[in-house]
This record gives structure tokens, C-alpha cells and sequence, in this order.
């Protein structure tokens, strides 16, 4: 599903990552832990296609997802991969309904297709009664779940997550947490997680440790 070879990255004279090597099988569901500034974020981000390297490759669905031209990498990026993070990042002038959709637009899907398909998700995940309030009238709990239900929409190979729950209070926290499992048991989604969340690591089917820009224990 992913492979992650000798991927290394610097910020000036600041050498982040220093050779990570990694894979994940299809419907895996692992957690990157570490110190701030271990690299957790910078790796996700090569691994989203979101930064390039300066040395190293990711091979995702057998596609050396680095390899691709800009283009072609944004496409694979909207069709392949899907992004949850800390701040939600919905756009406030949209509808829930609307923010889930983007992705399937983007993709060049038929409208009436894509907006069938958030209802469904946005169904799935308990809210069809919101799916027409803006991110401002949603509480932090349901913003995450449009998050989440914006990651599906195009069917993602695979669902990356930056402190997915670090903005969220104990009950918002746990049913996310809940979710994700439930999505991977139901749907085979492969979700890689950058947590500081103890509860969280411990659950997933295992946990990839960051020190000094190298894994040291996974």
C-alpha cells in the first residue's frame, strides 16, 4: 500500500528527517508519535505529497508518487489521498454539505453524483440534519466529522490525519478515535496518524516512533 524509502528532508542547515524507511499495508491503521520537532508532520506531509524530498521516494498503489509531474501529482493527491487536520480548515462560507463536496468537484465528478455521495457520508456520520449549516453554526466535534466525510468523498486509497483529535474535548476526542476504526472495519480505508494522543497510539495496529529524524521503534 505505501513504502517510504530512505526519505530524507532539510530545512537549511536543520536536517529534519534523516533516512525514514516504512510501510503500511492496505487497511492498516498506524501512528506517528514523537517529540515536537521530531519530523511527525514533515514526514506526513512527503507522504501526502504536500513536500517533495531531497532524497528518497514513496511508492503508493505502486505509483512513485514523487516521480509525477505537478499535474499529475495533484491529481493522484485529490483522487488518492485524503487529509484530516487539527484546525478542520472548512471553508466558512460554504455549507457542510458544500465543503464535502469540493474534492469531488475538484476531481471533475458530476455534480449530482458527488452531492449524492456527501449526503450519504455526511449520513453515515450523523449529521444529515447539519449538512446545511456553515462551519460557524457546527460545534468542534461535528467540523471534524464534515472533515473527515470532505476525506472520503472521492474514495481515497489512503487517509492521512495531523493531530486529528488535538483540538477536540474528551467525548468530540473518543468518538473520533472510534470513527476512524470504524471506517477502516467497514470500508478497508488505510489511515495514518500523526498523534500525540497516548490513547489513540495505543489502539492502532501499530505505532511508528520519531527521535532525532530516524524511526527508532515501530
Amino acid at each position: 500500500m505505501i513504502e517510504v524509502k530512505n526519505i530524507r528532508k532539510s530545512f537549511g542547515s536543520l536536517n529534519v528527517l534523516k533516512g525514514i524507511d516504512a510501510t503500511i499495508s492496505k487497511g492498516e491503521i498506524v501512528t506517528i508519535v514523537g517529540a515536537s520537532g521530531a519530523g511527525k508532520t514533515t514526514l506526513l506531509q512527503i507522504m501526502g505529497t504536500l513536500m517533495r524530498p531531497e532524497e528518497g521516494e514513496v511508492v503508493i498503489n505502486q505509483t512513485h508518487v514523487h516521480r509525477l509531474k505537478d499535474r499529475q501529482m495533484a491529481s493522484f493527491r485529490n483522487s488518492e489521498i485524503g487529509f484530516i487536520f487539527q484546525f478542520h480548515h472548512l471553508l466558512p462560507e460554504f455549507s457542510a454539505l458544500e465543503n464535502v463536496c469540493i474534492p469531488g468537484f475538484i476531481a471533475g465528478r458530476p455534480k449530482k453524483e458527488v452531492e449524492k455521495k456527501a449526503d450519504e457520508i455526511l449520513k453515515m456520520l450523523n449529521l444529515s440534519e447539519r449538512s446545511h449549516h456553515k462551519p460557524s453554526e457546527l460545534s468542534g466535534g461535528e467540523q471534524q466529522r464534515v472533515a473527515v466525510a470532505r476525506a472520503l468523498i472521492n474514495n481515497p486509497a489512503v487517509i492521512l490525519a495531523d493531530e486529528p483529535s488535538g483540538n477536540l474535548d474528551s467525548q468530540n476526542k473518543n468518538d473520533l478515535h472510534k470513527l476512524f476504526f470504524d471506517l477502516r472495519d467497514q470500508y478497508g480505508h488505510t489511515f495514518v496518524i500523526v498523534t500525540h494522543d497516548k490513547e489513540l497510539a495505543g489502539m492502532a495496529d501499530r505505532t511508528l516512533h520519531i527521535r532525532d529524524g530516524l524511526i527508532v521503534k515501530n
